[in-house]
């Protein structure tokens, strides 16, 4: 699906947006054609002043053009001055006489500018913010709107707000007639309101049903196809980190603080790998990444980065593998506090060294050895690092595929509040994973870095086939974790998934 600004269309369904000030209709847009850019998004009434299209297409063919309009600011004079034009003339031409008068131009001209909008479309969705009491003003606008003669769709926004009242709102909207409504939250649309919202006009336009149907099935496509390639990311992202490592002289590690600054830009550097894949991901999902909207993601709240080696949060996400895989497990020298989520790949012992070169799967031997003969030791994740990491990642995905492109909020105003904790994955899934990472541990190549200079940023290494292979059995690994964790935190299956 493509979106473009347009001035004209003759073969695109036109639908007007349509509602009081303030209802939500520029989000409500932004959401549906996922242009974070579309128009002014405030909380301030009035911000749209002007009206303003956009098209959907498919195929580069434009199905539906969509038209922005200002809110309706004083309904309850505007229905007055209709009803005191001339009593002989049937409602329509009410309208008109109105819009060909001096006070279109006047005192209701913004409300001049929605009505002439409405009477060019097809048909009109009507934005209701549901925190809003349905005082008689808004009686108002249905009646003003209902004398343009088109068909109207009511679409019910904020219904999960605590202020919700829907049940007065669907009495009112009843009474004059609207009995179909499409409950659809700009913010965090609910699970299947697309859909529905495409169905409803297909009621309302029987001729332009297939039209709409042929948008639907893109936009389903569309949306497994942000969620394969999401995955993707992530198996790029756990297999580099799992292939990563860095061989350290002994001596460089000498000292207490020596160790420490030492760990300390191991982790910055795994940390900027999981931060790019946070970022690939909201650009995928059509986020930058200083947005409002990102900005009430879990992954920007300012806490994941920490807990990534958080020795209580490793030592959890260990106990969760169900495989022994505590922090520090791998190797011994690891289960000092300053390399929790390492493992320093050498011990004191021979024995000790196989035994953590095997609970890892590292191998071969052979290199191990002759570097522990150098005195040498590799720095490199533990399974529990990479559990935690794959929980705040796939969180943040599912938290993508849920979110509008509506929000208010600024970044640093979220930044104070505490991020939802990352999901828990389950251990027999997970271990099915680990297992497609495990060859990595022997392919150090598969992760390449750059060392021009200190912020160091390890990469996907060179493609070859037997990374490929693996990097599709990681994928494939992914998709029960992620199906376990939309039903974990209660939405519907992923596009192309079923529960």
């Amino acid at each position: 699906m493509s979106v473009t600004s347009a001035t004209s269309s003759t073969s695109a369904i036109s639908i007007a947006v349509v509602g009081h000030t303030n209802a939500g209709k520029t989000s409500l847009l932004r959401t549906l054609t996922r242009r974070i850019d579309f128009g002014q998004v405030s909380n301030s009434p009035g911000t749209t002043r002007q009206v303003a299209a956009i098209e959907l297409a498919v195929d580069g063919a434009a199905v539906l053009r969509l038209l922005d309009t200002p809110g309706l600011e004083d309904a309850p004079a505007l229905l007055e001055h209709l009803q005191a034009l001339d009593g002989e003339l049937p409602r329509g031409q009410r309208v008109q006489a109105f819009l060909n008068g001096p006070a279109a131009a006047a005192e209701f001209e913004q409300e001049a500018k929605v009505l002439r909008c409405l009477l060019a479309t097809d048909v009109g969705l009507l934005v209701i913010d549901m925190r809003e009491t349905p005082l008689p003003k808004f009686a108002a606008e249905l009646e003003v709107l209902q004398l343009c003669a088109k068909p109207l769709l009511p679409v019910l926004n904020h219904v999960r707000h605590a202020d919700s009242q829907e049940p007065a709102w669907r009495a009112l909207l009843a009474s004059h007639g609207l009995h179909a409504c499409v409950r659809f939250d700009a913010v965090a649309p609910l699970d299947g309101a697309e859909r529905d919202l495409y169905i409803d006009l297909g009621a309302l336009l029987p001729a332009r049903r297939a039209q709409l149907q042929q948008l639907s099935e893109h936009l389903q496509r569309q949306a497994v196809e942000r969620h394969t390639a999401s995955l993707r990311l992530l198996a790029e992202l756990l297999l580099s980190l799992a292939a990563y490592r860095e061989r350290v002289d002994k001596s460089a590690l000498a000292t207490a603080g020596a160790r420490a600054a030492r760990i300390e830009r191991f982790r910055a550097r795994i940390a900027a790998r999981s931060r790019q894949a946070t970022f690939d991901l909201l650009s995928l999902h059509g986020f930058d990444r200083n947005s409002a909207e990102a900005a009430e993601l879990p992954a920007l709240a300012g806490r994941w980065e920490a807990d990534l080696f958080n020795p209580e949060a490793l030592r959890d996400a260990g106990k969760r593998l169900g495989t022994g895989a505590l922090v520090g497990g791998a190797i011994g020298l690891a289960a000092d506090v300053a390399l929790a989520g390492l493992s320093l790949g050498a011990a004191a012992t021979l024995g000790a060294a196989l035994g953590g070169m095997a609970s890892q799967g590292i191998g071969p031997l052979g290199r191990k050895l002759a570097d522990k003969l150098r005195g040498r030791v590799e720095l490199t994740l533990e399974d529990a690092t990479l559990a935690l990491l794959l929980e705040q990642q796939l969180t943040l995905l599912i938290a993508l595929e849920r979110r509008g492109h509506a929000a208010l909020e600024q970044l640093q105003q979220q930044q104070q509040q505490q991020p939802p904790a990352a999901a828990p994955l389950e251990a027999a899934p997970m271990a099915d994973l680990l297992l497609a990472l495990r060859p990595a541990r022997a392919h150090p190549e598969w992760a390449a870095s750059k060392l021009a200079d200190a912020a160091e940023t390890i990469q996907t290494g060179p493609t070859s086939p037997a990374r490929e292979r693996q990097l599709q059995s990681v994928g494939t690994a992914l998709r029960p974790l992620a199906l376990a964790v939309r039903q974990r935190v209660g939405v519907a299956a992923a596009p192309g998934q079923t529960r």
